[in-house]
């Protein structure tokens, strides 16, 4: 084919588009609301991504945690339920191990709602319910990532002595002091005073920018926090470990260790869970992949609905124009020229469906973005481009059935018709 009869073929493709405006507009309706599904869902997928991946960031690197029960992603059975707490002899043990840098035992209290009744941190008439009360060792900054821009955190003295001394988190201290220098000052917790020696920094949030729970907390020594809810012994160890490269390697150590400790046979499965921070990307990754799939499915929905309309005018089309076909034909157009000006109507057609689709898509992200900032989304370069892409790639497909019937079009016949 002659460079000359391409840029023919072009050149009427569209100028028949633009002749049909309006026509052309409802036709690829389809395709656009498809690409604007694939760009507005991507964008949210993508952004609340961001959002999560700096979440396990801030849990720090080179860190398992270890725990009875598995914390995420399993239901509970009467055997976990079951098993034996973990002591402070099992973090003592894994402390000892080769790798290991770290090792910070923890205990837990939070009544989560459920009695309202129940006052957490009281300072003079100020008080803060369901904070999250919290034992730590002082291997805890070295373990896990802790900013204190106000005050300390305790001694390995107060630990020993089970100082009555708390660290606050960010909110309780606002709430509490509002603004006022919250150090030395004695707040009431269970009955008892403490002296507070140091204020958290404000902690990231898995999602938007909203209030994060945990700033409503308040850290002891953990010998200080048996004395307040001796109850609670559902410890949690966390273990820093030298170098990513040694992660399969600690991991067995810990397992084997702890199988030791708690006298498994060989033939038992674990009594205790091992988990590191990627264990919660994996299962925002199970959620999102679900999100994923929905969001193909109902573009796809979209796409097939735009690209039959695409066809279906494109039929039309061909009919409309049968006498201009035969006149082409009978002044020298080949089949290929013919083919090639009716699939290029149908790429173009498509094509700006799936860049009206892509603007659209942004300018929906964005005005999520300004109105609501705690919702993050963030256009996708690569989702752009692929709605851009398969939008093209529909137009090729439904476009070359009705190209192929206009090219095959005998030209006597065609300039019969009338």
């Amino acid at each position: 084919m002659r460079a000359s009869d391409s840029r023919e073929s072009i050149r009427m493709a569209m100028d028949t588009l633009r002749a049909n405006k309006m026509r052309s507009g409802l036709t690829i309706l389809g395709i656009v609301i498809g690409v604007t599904t694939v760009i507005t869902l991507s964008s949210f997928i993508n952004g609340l991504n961001r959002d999560v991946e700096t979440f396990v960031a801030s849990f720090g690197s080179n860190v398992y945690w270890v725990a009875r029960l598995p914390l995420i992603n399993v239901r509970r059975t009467a055997e976990m339920l079951g098993r034996k707490q973990l002591t402070p002899e099992n973090a003592d043990a894994l402390a000892e191990l080769p790798h290991v840098v770290a090792v910070s035992p923890q205990l837990r209290y939070q009544d989560n709602g459920v009695n309202l009744g129940n006052i957490a941190v009281k300072y003079k008439d100020r008080k803060v319910q369901h904070t999250v009360l919290e034992g730590d060792t002082v291997s805890e900054p070295i373990v896990d990532t802790v900013d204190i821009p106000v005050g300390r955190f305790f001694s390995k003295y107060e630990q020993d002595a089970h100082s009555n001394v708390v660290i606050l988190g960010h909110d309780t201290a606002e709430q509490l002091f509002r603004g006022a220098d919250p150090l030395d000052k004695e707040v009431e917790i269970g009955g008892d005073a403490f002296r507070v020696i140091g204020v958290m920094e404000a902690r990231k949030t898995p999602f938007g920018s909203g209030k994060n729970p945990e700033d409503n907390a308040a850290y002891f020594p953990i010998g200080t926090f048996h004395k307040i809810h001796p109850e609670s012994k559902d410890m949690l160890i966390s273990v820093k470990y030298d170098d990513p490269k040694n992660k399969a390697a600690v991991y067995d150590e810990i397992e084997e260790t702890l199988r030791i400790q708690r006298k498994q046979r060989f033939d038992q499965e674990d009594n205790f869970a091992i988990f590191s921070p990627e264990a919660l990307t994996r299962i925002w990754n199970q959620l999102t992949g679900g999100i994923f799939i929905f969001m193909i499915g109902v573009a796809s929905i979209g796409l097939m609905v735009g690209g039959v309309g695409v066809m279906n005018i494109m039929l039309v089309s061909v009919t409309e124009r049968t006498r201009e076909i035969g006149v082409r034909k009978a002044i020298g157009a080949t089949r290929r020229n013919i083919l090639l000006q009716f699939t290029i109507e149908a790429v173009t057609l498509c094509a700006v469906g799936g860049v009206i689709g892509v603007v659209v898509g942004g300018i929906l992200t964005f005005a999520v973005r300004l109105l609501v900032p705690s919702i993050p989304a963030f256009v996708s370069t690569f989702w752009a481009i692929t709605g851009f892409s398969v939008s093209c790639a529909i137009g090729l497909i439904f476009g070359i059935y009705p190209a192929w019937k206009a090219a095959n079009l005998d030209p006597i016949e065609a300039l019969r018709y009338e």
